[in-house]
């Protein structure tokens, strides 16, 4: 029987109830809580970068105040020690104003030891208080004329309500506006809203670790009756380092395989290439290319990071894999962050390639560059180098098949992921000759294949380091003008471009300047600020020995290959990175010369900074190097384009918890081996972990797949 519309019945039978989300009470809006309204609100945002409860409750500590201890008057001005915290019940004996508005108010008080001062510069506090009250006051004694004084207590209560003063009080980080007795008063309440959750972790790790539950630790940091150790810290960083590596570990090896296509070819290309180039690949490049050969052989989009030190022959790699691409019948592309870098490597390709191979960058105007765009849409030209240009929007490929980025930090992800888009399938090889600490490798590169050369090909110089103070510089500049008697040629590298009044360093403009009065018009100069045509044409000058000493900025950091540079000048080291430092240095040892690294840093050095330079004199290896500078100055982001700095991390410092940061991989690595998805109760519990911390989008992106 068919009903008509008048007869149909709603039916109002209740669906049934879903289950509860135990994370609900942390993702609620802070605004939620009482007393939390848009100013305050605007004010925790800031400082805590969410909107959220969990936000709040992931918004640490940074140290702690004891105020435990409750001495006398008389004790501490027996005993008394410079900024000492101390808490004191005291009666108020007689309250002055003070004879000038800009003097403070002092508050006479007594604990029957021995008399002391409140000091307070807000007259509203002062004035609340009355000659006998009784009160407990908290905060940094100080001596003033033999008289214990407090100048405005941290807290102020009834002396019967000992409560109010938390033993142990935390320091959270602040913004303006915002005072700790606000936070205090938001924390306990979101402290309050934390569900029973399940453990998430090994019942035998967390034995062996000695680590309260996610709970406790929050409430060991954020109401601690004890001062904390590093284990709620601890227990709080290895989850979000659990959650982060589980996330990619996950997306890794469950999201929907990327189709790519076969590339195989018959390997004449190469073997012209190799003979051409007139040495064998190195072990390491050997097995690069073997490693690279299975991804380009196989079904599955390749994407893989090619990582090598300064001279370890990334770019002889980077032609192997593209002439693959060539003789399977295709094109491939080599995008490098500036027009210097690509010029160098188009120099190179051209010599070494046995096909032709396009330049492609701002410079190339007018008939150059329409030649080039009709020869790549043609598929005339199998190989092409550039810069940004490469993947804007006129460039189109006739069968892009390979997308090789060099520098790869230099690039945001939007503009690598670009260039790969010019093809359908594209495989993407990524190099970096600023090699990865094993920290960051392990956090931002987990979801990519490695590659890593290890070893510099023959014929690379080794290069002797040394340390001089600014104060021998005319020693350095004697020492400088003995090489150009020799004919050898020079870098001088400057921190700045011109003058900064504010900053007591050399610009390389003051140094060129300089130099160019003593040794006349071999003395050359190129920085970022000079018009392109010019700061090539002064490489090019350096490059063909026109000139033998070249003052720069880091503009010769990647890219300038010049192996009759023997010398390599850096003035005011101690302001470069030592990464950066690593990469100047190997500018020089490419030819047959010895060859010298001058290291100038400031006539007085912290003892710190002298520890890194002396790191960099005593080693050439830039994964040793690599490791130290991720310590000393954080890893930046890997994935875009910031290179100091660590990365977005909330509860975890992957360098203080790189022990913890290897455990997670390997935790993560087991459980994803004996539960793929997820479905025990344990990997019910990762599921929460993950939202916890935002990465619940890999399990959804995999099930959307």
């Amino acid at each position: 029987m068919r009903l008509t519309y008048s007869e149909a019945v709603p039916d109002t039978t209740p669906p049934p109830a879903l289950p509860p989300d135990p994370l609900a009470p942390l993702l609620v809006p802070m605004t939620n809580l009482a007393r939390v309204g848009p100013a305050l609100s605007d004010k925790l945002i800031r400082v805590t970068g969410g909107t959220r409860v969990l936000d709040l409750l992931f918004h640490l500590p940074g140290s702690f105040t004891d105020r435990r201890a409750r001495p006398t008057l008389a004790e501490l001005s027996r005993n008394f020690t410079p900024d000492k915290v101390a808490t004191l019940e005291v009666e108020v004996v007689s309250v002055e104003a003070p004879q000038n508005p800009r003097q403070p108010w002092r508050v006479i008080v007594t604990d029957t030891s021995s008399f002391g001062e409140l000091v307070f510069f807000s007259p509203s506090r002062a004035r609340a208080l009355t000659p006998g009250l009784k009160i407990l006051v908290s905060g940094k004694v100080e001596k003033f004329r033999d008289k214990i004084t407090m100048p405005h207590p941290d807290f102020l209560v009834p002396a019967n309500r000992p409560e109010a003063i938390p033993p142990i009080d935390p320091n959270w980080p602040l913004t303006a506006g915002l005072y700790p007795s606000q936070l205090r008063a938001v924390m306990t309440q979101s402290l309050a809203l934390i569900p029973q959750l399940p453990e998430w972790h090994d019942k035998a790790l967390i034995k062996r670790e000695g680590w309260q539950s996610f709970a406790q630790s929050l409430l060991a940091l954020h109401s601690p009756q004890e001062i904390p150790g590093p284990k709620p810290r601890a227990r709080l960083a290895y989850d979000e380092l659990l959650a982060h590596q589980l996330a990619v570990l996950w997306l890794r090896h469950h999201a929907p395989r990327r189709i790519g296509r076969v590339l195989s070819g018959n390997g004449e290309l190469r073997a012209q290439a190799l003979e051409r180039f007139g040495h064998p690949l190195t072990a390491s490049q050997n097995l690069a290319v073997a490693q690279i050969d299975g991804d380009l052989g196989s079904e599955r989009r390749m994407l893989r990071l090619l990582q090598g030190d300064v001279g370890s022959g990334k770019t002889l790699v980077a032609i192997m894999a593209m002439l693959r691409a060539v003789e399977a019948g295709s094109q491939a592309a080599l995008m490098a962050p500036t027009e210097i870098l690509a010029r160098q490597h188009y120099r190179t390709l051209s010599k070494i390639c046995p096909v032709p191979v396009a330049l492609l960058t701002g410079s190339v105007k007018g008939v150059a560059r329409r030649n080039v765009l009709l020869g790549l849409q043609a598929g005339r030209i199998p190989i092409a180098i550039g810069t940004h240009a490469l993947f804007q929007d006129q460039v189109a490929f006739k069968n892009l098949a390979l997308a090789v980025i060099d520098e790869q930090h230099r690039f945001g992800v939007d503009q690598r992921l670009s260039l790969g888009a010019k093809g359908e399938n594209c495989d993407v090889l990524i190099m970096t000759a600023t090699p990865i600490p094993r920290s960051l490798l392990l956090t931002q590169w987990g979801e990519m294949a490695v590659s890593r050369l290890s070893e510099k090909p023959a014929g690379r110089q080794k290069i002797k380091t040394t340390l001089h103070s600014i104060g021998q510089l005319p020693e350095v500049t004697e020492a400088i003008a003995r090489a150009l008697d020799r004919s050898e040629q020079i870098f001088w590298v400057c921190p700045l471009v011109s003058e900064n009044m504010t900053l007591d360093i050399a610009a390389a403009e003051a140094r060129f300047a300089e130099l160019r009065k003593r040794f006349g018009s071999r003395v050359g100069l190129a920085h970022g600020q000079m018009d392109s045509a010019i700061r090539e044409g002064a490489l090019a000058d350096f490059s063909e020995a026109r000139t033998s000493l070249l003052v720069a900025t880091t503009v010769v950091e990647v890219g300038v290959d010049v192996p009759a540079a023997s010398v390599m000048v850096v003035e005011h080291a101690e302001r470069f990175g030592l990464a950066q430092l690593h990469q100047l240095r190997g500018r020089v040892g490419r030819g047959r010369a010895a060859s010298f690294c001058l290291m100038l840093h400031d006539d007085k050095i912290g003892e710190a900074t002298r520890k890194r330079l002396t790191l960099l004199r005593d080693t050439e290896d830039g994964f040793v190097i690599a490791d130290e500078d991720f310590r000393l100055r954080g890893g930046g982001d890997a994935l875009g384009k910031r290179q100091s700095g660590q990365p977005g991390w909330r509860l975890a410092d992957p360098v203080e918890h790189e022990g913890l940061l290897r455990m997670a991989h390997q935790d993560a690595m087991l459980l994803l081996e004996r539960d793929p998805k997820l479905t025990s109760e344990r990997g019910r519990a990762i599921r929460l972990l993950l939202r916890l911390f935002e990465r619940g989008e890999a399990l959804r992106t995999v099930q959307a797949g």
